[in-house]
């Protein structure tokens, strides 16, 4: 285990290979769903929503959702907001709930609240990845390491990092889920990560924890429409 750098407080990195639980279906193994936050309004994209923007064919926010699907989290909601209705056709071939913010514009922290309070719902529920709609590039193996290492006892807040600096998808543990539903501003469940005694970044070879779309020249390179 080593530090990340000071801009994270010193957060501990640690690294995988991560003790896999002994059966994953096994009735003590923690389980995981996820949230994709998907309610923004796209204000420095210009006139479109960027989560309908395509790669490869995919709009941007479906394949933030299958991410989080593939690496077999469940449940997965996606929290909409501006343009609910095209974002919810968007994911609509992906096997996720959808939950509606009407509180979008207030910032990205209702729509943690409005997902978190979804999951947190569900009893059986032991800790939820908290996804942003605009990162198309998360590998699902990344979403699977930080489940891996929560299972492993490696932090009960915990984010994805490349090359030490911290990045998303984030990982937290049920008992945060009241503290989630109560965040305000734009910055989501940030300061639970820098605060937290059991905080902890992981370590990943995934690049697009690292890379979200806030512009079309975000995309350069890649096969958009």
């Amino acid at each position: 285990m080593t530090d990340a750098g000071s801009g994270d407080r010193r957060l501990p990195l640690v690294e995988p290979p991560f003790e896999d639980p002994a059966d994953a279906d096994a009735p003590d193994s923690p389980r995981v769903g996820g949230v994709v936050l998907a309610g923004g309004t796209s204000s420095r994209y210009g006139d479109r929503n960027k989560l309908l923007a395509t790669v490869d064919g995919d709009p941007i926010v479906a394949r933030a959702a299958a991410t989080l699907v593939e690496a077999e989290l469940d449940p997965v909601v996606v929290v909409t907001g501006h343009e609910r209705d095209r974002v919810r056709a968007a994911v609509s071939d992906v096997p996720v709930e959808t939950v509606h913010n009407p509180a979008y514009e207030d910032g990205q922290a209702s729509s943690v609240r409005t997902g978190v309070a979804a999951i947190r719902e569900r009893a059986d529920v032991d800790a939820a990845v908290v996804a942003l709609g605009d990162m198309p590039f998360v590998d699902p193996a990344t979403v699977r390491t930080l489940a891996a290492a929560y299972a492993a006892g490696a932090g009960d807040a915990l984010a994805a990092a490349y090359r030490g600096e911290r990045g998303n998808p984030v990982l937290f543990d049920r008992r945060f889920f009241d503290p989630l539903t109560d965040v305000t501003g734009d910055v989501g469940g940030r300061e639970i990560i820098l605060e937290g005694e059991a905080s902890a970044l992981v370590a990943v070879e995934d690049p697009g924890v690292r890379r979200d779309v806030d512009e079309p020249t975000d995309l350069a390179g890649d096969d958009v429409a």
